[in-house]
């Protein structure tokens, strides 16, 4: 039950990029701009370090968990990680983590 809840979330986690999507559509396709405007003000500034803070801990966590124990499926999580956000990023760790728990 618990793996479904963090695939629910793992979906939900995706949403970020429906906002994405409409940026890049409205300002073109360049980062740069993008990264630009998470630095507008202090209060962009400080969720944008928050964030990742926590994308590089969730990284080294998927690393370890990679070299540990040999689950390659856990190189999904960077690319969902760096791809969407730790909004998905994590849930699929937790997912990918419970199915050895099952």
């Amino acid at each position: 039950m618990l793996r479904i809840l963090y695939f629910v979330l793992f979906l939900i986690g995706l949403y970020p990029w429906v906002h994405f999507y409409r940026w890049f559509d409205q300002n073109g396709w360049d980062l740069g701009p993008m990264v630009d405007a998470w630095y507008v003000n202090e209060a962009t500034t400080g969720i944008t370090w928050d964030l990742t803070i926590a994308a590089m801990v969730l990284v080294v966590w998927t690393i370890v968990e990679i070299v540990r124990h040999r689950d390659w499926w856990f190189l999904l999580v960077v690319p969902a990680t760096f791809g969407v956000g730790v909004s998905a990023g994590l849930p699929l760790a937790l997912f990918l983590k419970a199915r050895k728990n099952a």
